[in-house]
Protein backbone atom coordinates (compact mmCIF):
# COMPACT_ATOMS: atom_id res chain seq x y z
CA UNK A 1 0.00 0.00 0.00
CA UNK A 2 1.49 3.41 -0.79
CA UNK A 3 2.45 5.78 1.67
CA UNK A 4 0.69 9.39 2.10
CA UNK A 5 4.18 10.76 1.40
CA UNK A 6 3.31 9.09 -2.84
CA UNK A 7 -0.09 11.01 -3.07
CA UNK A 8 0.05 13.96 -5.73
CA UNK A 9 0.48 17.72 -4.31
CA UNK A 10 -3.34 18.19 -4.62
CA UNK A 11 -4.58 15.79 -2.40
CA UNK A 12 -1.66 16.74 0.38
CA UNK A 13 -2.77 20.21 -0.12
CA UNK A 14 -6.40 19.38 0.48
CA UNK A 15 -5.39 17.24 3.05
CA UNK A 16 -3.38 19.93 5.06
CA UNK A 17 -6.22 22.35 4.44
CA UNK A 18 -9.06 20.04 5.67
CA UNK A 19 -6.99 19.51 8.79
CA UNK A 20 -6.03 23.35 10.00
CA UNK A 21 -9.61 24.27 8.87
CA UNK A 22 -11.19 21.36 11.13
CA UNK A 23 -9.04 22.10 13.54
CA UNK A 24 -9.36 25.56 13.98
CA UNK A 25 -12.80 26.64 12.64
CA UNK A 26 -14.60 23.46 14.06
CA UNK A 27 -12.56 24.03 17.13
CA UNK A 28 -13.23 26.65 17.77
CA UNK A 29 -17.40 26.58 17.41
CA UNK A 30 -16.84 23.11 19.49
CA UNK A 31 -15.12 25.87 22.34
CA UNK A 32 -17.92 28.30 21.92
CA UNK A 33 -21.02 25.54 22.30
CA UNK A 34 -19.06 24.49 25.39
CA UNK A 35 -18.53 27.10 26.86
CA UNK A 36 -21.65 28.97 25.99
CA UNK A 37 -23.87 26.00 26.76
CA UNK A 38 -22.31 26.19 30.55
CA UNK A 39 -22.85 29.71 30.47
CA UNK A 40 -26.25 29.93 29.29
CA UNK A 41 -27.36 26.32 31.41
CA UNK A 42 -25.37 26.91 34.55
CA UNK A 43 -24.92 29.98 35.36
CA UNK A 44 -27.41 32.11 33.77
CA UNK A 45 -30.80 29.61 33.68
CA UNK A 46 -29.76 27.51 36.97
CA UNK A 47 -28.49 30.13 39.31
CA UNK A 48 -29.35 33.53 38.35
CA UNK A 49 -32.75 32.78 36.37
CA UNK A 50 -32.44 34.66 33.31
CA UNK A 51 -31.10 32.22 30.58
CA UNK A 52 -30.14 33.80 27.29
CA UNK A 53 -33.13 34.48 24.81
CA UNK A 54 -31.92 32.95 21.46
CA UNK A 55 -28.94 30.78 23.09
CA UNK A 56 -30.29 27.72 21.29
CA UNK A 57 -30.53 29.55 17.86
CA UNK A 58 -26.98 29.85 18.34
CA UNK A 59 -26.36 26.34 19.39
CA UNK A 60 -28.30 24.90 16.18
CA UNK A 61 -26.14 27.28 14.05
CA UNK A 62 -23.31 26.10 16.03
CA UNK A 63 -23.87 22.72 15.33
CA UNK A 64 -24.53 22.88 11.55
CA UNK A 65 -21.17 24.65 11.26
CA UNK A 66 -19.39 21.88 13.19
CA UNK A 67 -21.06 19.13 10.74
CA UNK A 68 -19.95 21.57 7.47
CA UNK A 69 -16.51 20.84 9.08
CA UNK A 70 -16.56 17.52 9.27
CA UNK A 71 -18.46 16.09 6.10
CA UNK A 72 -15.24 16.56 4.20
CA UNK A 73 -12.86 15.53 6.57
CA UNK A 74 -14.81 12.54 7.11
CA UNK A 75 -14.59 11.60 3.59
CA UNK A 76 -10.74 12.02 3.73
CA UNK A 77 -10.54 10.10 6.98
CA UNK A 78 -12.60 7.20 5.32
CA UNK A 79 -14.80 8.16 8.51
CA UNK A 80 -17.87 7.45 6.14
CA UNK A 81 -19.98 4.03 6.83
CA UNK A 82 -19.10 1.23 4.14
CA UNK A 83 -20.72 -1.79 3.76
CA UNK A 84 -18.70 -4.24 2.06
CA UNK A 85 -20.74 -7.37 2.27
CA UNK A 86 -20.62 -8.68 -1.49
CA UNK A 87 -16.74 -6.84 -1.80
CA UNK A 88 -15.26 -10.66 -0.88
CA UNK A 89 -17.01 -12.80 -3.39
CA UNK A 90 -16.21 -10.35 -6.22
CA UNK A 91 -13.04 -10.61 -8.22
CA UNK A 92 -10.20 -7.57 -7.97
CA UNK A 93 -11.02 -5.90 -11.00
CA UNK A 94 -15.31 -5.96 -10.70
CA UNK A 95 -14.82 -4.62 -7.06
CA UNK A 96 -12.58 -1.65 -8.27
CA UNK A 97 -14.90 -1.03 -10.77
CA UNK A 98 -18.01 -1.34 -8.66
CA UNK A 99 -15.92 1.24 -6.11
CA UNK A 100 -15.66 3.37 -8.83
CA UNK A 101 -19.21 3.86 -10.11
CA UNK A 102 -20.64 4.52 -6.87
CA UNK A 103 -17.80 7.00 -6.09
CA UNK A 104 -18.49 8.88 -9.49
CA UNK A 105 -22.89 8.34 -8.25
CA UNK A 106 -21.75 9.61 -4.91
CA UNK A 107 -19.89 12.82 -6.61
CA UNK A 108 -22.87 13.61 -8.47
CA UNK A 109 -24.95 13.45 -6.07
CA UNK A 110 -22.92 15.67 -3.81
CA UNK A 111 -22.71 17.78 -6.71
CA UNK A 112 -26.64 18.16 -7.12
CA UNK A 113 -26.60 18.48 -3.16
CA UNK A 114 -24.30 21.74 -3.43
CA UNK A 115 -26.34 23.49 -6.30
CA UNK A 116 -29.37 23.20 -4.29
CA UNK A 117 -28.10 24.03 -1.24
CA UNK A 118 -26.85 27.45 -3.15
CA UNK A 119 -30.26 27.66 -4.45
CA UNK A 120 -31.32 27.66 -0.77
CA UNK A 121 -28.93 30.08 0.47
CA UNK A 122 -29.79 32.84 -2.32
CA UNK A 123 -33.59 32.38 -1.68
CA UNK A 124 -33.55 31.73 2.11
CA UNK A 125 -33.94 35.39 3.14
CA UNK A 126 -36.85 35.66 0.39
CA UNK A 127 -38.96 33.28 1.74
CA UNK A 128 -38.13 34.03 5.81
CA UNK A 129 -35.94 31.13 6.44
CA UNK A 130 -34.68 32.06 10.02
CA UNK A 131 -34.03 30.80 13.25
CA UNK A 132 -36.89 31.01 15.72
CA UNK A 133 -35.90 33.09 18.17
CA UNK A 134 -33.20 35.68 16.70
CA UNK A 135 -34.44 35.85 13.02
CA UNK A 136 -30.91 34.82 11.61
CA UNK A 137 -31.05 33.52 8.39
CA UNK A 138 -30.30 30.17 7.29
CA UNK A 139 -28.83 31.57 3.94
CA UNK A 140 -24.77 31.35 5.26
CA UNK A 141 -25.12 28.14 6.54
CA UNK A 142 -26.69 26.64 3.09
CA UNK A 143 -24.07 28.25 1.44
CA UNK A 144 -21.41 26.29 4.06
CA UNK A 145 -23.19 23.58 4.03
CA UNK A 146 -22.76 23.42 -0.06
CA UNK A 147 -18.93 24.36 -0.20
CA UNK A 148 -19.15 21.36 2.21
CA UNK A 149 -20.87 19.25 -0.10
CA UNK A 150 -18.84 20.51 -3.00
CA UNK A 151 -15.23 19.75 -0.94
CA UNK A 152 -17.30 16.17 -0.55
CA UNK A 153 -17.73 15.81 -4.21
CA UNK A 154 -14.01 16.78 -5.19
CA UNK A 155 -13.02 14.29 -2.52
CA UNK A 156 -14.47 11.51 -4.35
CA UNK A 157 -13.15 13.01 -7.89
CA UNK A 158 -9.86 12.10 -5.95
CA UNK A 159 -10.72 8.89 -5.02
CA UNK A 160 -11.81 7.83 -8.19
CA UNK A 161 -8.54 9.28 -9.83
CA UNK A 162 -6.29 7.26 -6.85
CA UNK A 163 -8.77 4.21 -7.61
CA UNK A 164 -7.82 4.53 -11.25
CA UNK A 165 -4.16 5.33 -10.91
CA UNK A 166 -3.10 2.58 -8.34
CA UNK A 167 -5.95 0.60 -7.82
CA UNK A 168 -6.81 1.90 -3.95
CA UNK A 169 -7.58 4.90 -2.13
CA UNK A 170 -4.69 6.05 0.64
CA UNK A 171 -6.97 8.01 3.24
CA UNK A 172 -5.98 10.79 5.55
CA UNK A 173 -4.43 9.29 9.20
CA UNK A 174 -5.32 11.91 11.78
CA UNK A 175 -2.83 11.47 14.75
CA UNK A 176 -0.20 9.40 15.63
CA UNK A 177 -2.28 5.78 16.13
CA UNK A 178 -3.42 3.23 13.66
CA UNK A 179 -6.42 1.33 14.81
Amino acid sequence: MSDERDLPAAIRLLDRALIWISLICGGATLVFMTGFTVWNVLIMRKALNAPIVGAEDLLILALVVIVAFSIPLGARTGAHIEIEVLEGSMSASFAKWSMVGVKVAGAVLMAIMAWRLLHAGDTAAKFGETTQQLLISFGPYYRLLAASALIYAVVLCLDIWQLLRTGAVVTLKVGGDDL
